[in-house]
């Protein structure tokens, strides 16, 4: 699509991307053609949801087989209190609409399994962890990294949150890289035991939704290869260095997994030599 096939109302719609040097109608045309997939309509997912159709990317997918809770609207802002009881995929999707038309909205109310990840991120150009659970991120570094999608993860707690960029290069890392293996069960307390601040998601989720956009457009330096920590309490930001490990079993010089069929994602989600889990 090109600047001339743009009507008068996304004309005036995205005239704050077109008159920058950096985006102009090229880039509005690439977001328009873009496809991403967020995984979870959550706390994260929501910024990301929300911000990705408010730039014009043409297609998001969304994929999540959760209903909408009450407890949920402290922090999931795509979701409001007439939508308690709908399913997480449909609420968002009637969000996008009434925010923005444009945008194709593809449903997928399911739970992302090692049978079903591989053809999923098969039709998206990026993918967003916006999951809430190891066995997830483990299953999305895998499968993106097999093959070659790049995506961005992040995480929250309590006051805290992480996120980073994984594009899939060469020399870059991987998930895995980062965390071999996911901590022993009950040893991290997800947000319905620990609790977490309602607007912590929304920092880093518009994060996770500006780099999505970056990568897009081709512009500026992303977060792969760093991990960006945000700690709301301190207002303070902190980034560290992230490196491939030789001996990841996904990405390193002698990968043992050529396909997340070979994984069992389960307890640690850790790969031993054979390529089976603990």
């Amino acid at each position: 699509m090109s600047g001339l096939e743009l009507d008068a109302t996304q004309l005036d719609r995205y005239s704050r991307h077109i008159i920058m040097d950096d985006v102009g109608a090229t880039g509005q045309a690439a977001l328009r053609e873009a496809a991403v997939l967020v995984v979870g309509a959550g706390g994260l997912g929501s910024p990301v949801i929300q911000y990705l159709a408010a730039a014009g990317v043409g297609t998001i997918g969304i994929a999540d087989d959760d209903a909408v809770e009450l407890s949920n609207l402290q922090r999931q802002t795509i979701h409001g209190t007439d939508d308690v009881g709908e399913q997480k995929v449909d609420s968002a999707a009637a969000f996008v609409d009434t925010l923005n038309p444009d945008v194709d909205v593809q449903r997928h109310d399911q739970r992302v399994t090692a049978d079903t990840v591989t053809d999923l991120i098969a039709a998206y150009d990026v993918v967003v962890d916006a999951s809430d659970n190891f066995r997830t991120r483990y299953l999305i570094n895998d499968a993106c990294t097999l093959a070659g999608v790049p995506f961005s993860h992040g995480a929250i707690f309590q006051f805290e949150g992480q996120v980073t960029t994984f594009t899939g290069g060469d020399d870059g890392p991987c998930y895995r890289c980062l965390f071999p293996e996911a901590p022993p069960a009950g040893t991290v307390p997800d947000c319905a035991t620990a609790g977490v601040l309602g607007v912590l998601p929304g920092t880093i989720g518009s994060i996770q939704a500006t780099e999505t956009v970056k990568h897009i457009l081709g512009v500026g330096d992303s977060l792969d290869g760093r991990l960006l920590f945000y700690d709301a309490a301190d207002m303070s930001f902190e980034t560290v260095a992230l490196a491939q490990r030789p001996e990841c079993p996904i990405c390193g010089d002698s990968p043992v997994v050529d396909s997340v069929q070979e994984v069992a994602y389960t307890e640690s989600c850790a790969v031993t030599g054979d390529a089976t889990t603990e």
